[in-house]
């Protein structure tokens, strides 16, 4: 049922560093053919740094652990039926042969099955706003109880109730580390008011602590906080005015579950002229390029 690209599987089997990333920026973040470029660019930066890079997905039913080319363009064409599989989505999506863009949560959980440590994505689910009343929590979070997995992240999406995500992850007991920054980033701005309580500043701080806690056995994952670049950090009370208004349009109609994040940040990119497109692309880069360092740190000890 999973197919590891070959380059992929030998640096695995001889310890050497990799970094995953997820389709679902591909099939529902960016439209066609920015996220072809930017996944190919992403895999540009690990690769750069003498790391291997691996995005998964679903191809008719068969998990793939490092997409070529051709398939990075296929789950990429809007003309593809491709649906946004979380954890519990994947038996469905192999069982019927379907084509599957996966979320932090799927790709957290085919790492931990495959022995990848990395993975570099955007922004990880959390509470959504209004979750005391409906109780929209991403199951991106209870992953990181799961799978013993670094997610390297520019923060939980701005879209999100960021401080209950953080008490949630608190009462997980998942570890949250931030790099160079005191503070939760905000996603497409690196400050947010949430204090953070450890900071790392170089990456062989956070490999030390990853080595440390699982040769502890402790189960789950890290997640890894890392600020946008300050010249690409979008003005909060600019990017919230934008979220609350993409928010209030998505509510009169009456859209909710997997649909919810997909049409909030296209929304958003249009109010904001494409900025927060071409803000989200960075980021992604910026957690490619620190994710690489970090696994190259832990593999190699560089």
């Amino acid at each position: 049922m999973i197919r590891i690209r070959e380059d992929v599987l030998e640096a695995i089997k001889q310890n050497k560093p990799v970094v995953a990333l997820e389709s679902t920026i591909i099939s529902h973040g960016m439209p066609y053919p920015e996220n072809v470029k930017s996944a190919r660019k992403c895999e540009e930066i690990i690769k750069a740094h003498g790391v291997i890079p691996a995005t998964i997905a679903i191809i008719e039913g068969e998990i793939v652990v490092g997409l070529n080319e051709e398939e990075i363009e296929y789950i990429a064409n809007k003309s593809v039926e491709v649906l946004k599989v979380s954890r519990k989505d994947v038996p469905v999506a192999v069982a019927k042969k379907q084509n599957g863009a996966l979320t932090v949560s799927a790709t957290s959980l085919i790492c931990d099955m495959v022995g990848i440590k990395f993975f570099a994505t955007g922004g990880i689910g959390g509470v959504h706003r209004g979750a005391s009343e409906t109780f929209d929590i991403s199951c991106d979070l209870d992953e990181f109880t799961k799978s013993k997995v670094a997610v390297v992240s520019a923060g939980a999406k701005a879209i999100l109730d960021l401080e209950k995500t953080m008490e949630y992850m608190e009462t997980k007991g998942i570890l949250v580390l931030g790099y160079q920054t005191n503070e939760l980033p905000a996603f497409y701005s690196r400050e947010s008011g949430i204090e953070l309580e450890y900071r790392c500043d170089t990456p062989k701080e956070i490999a030390d602590i990853l080595k440390a806690k699982w040769s502890l056995g402790l189960d789950g994952g890290v997640f890894i906080a890392n600020p946008i670049p300050k010249e690409f950090s979008y003005p909060s009370k600019e990017i919230n005015s934008a979220i609350d208004q993409a928010i209030a349009e998505m509510n009169k109609l009456g859209i909710k579950g997997k649909k919810t994040t997909p049409y909030l940040l296209a929304k958003i990119t249009e109010i904001t002229n494409n900025k927060s497109l071409e803000v989200n692309k960075e980021l992604v880069y910026n957690n490619c390029d620190l994710a690489a360092r970090t696994a190259k740190s832990y593999w190699l000890g560089e």
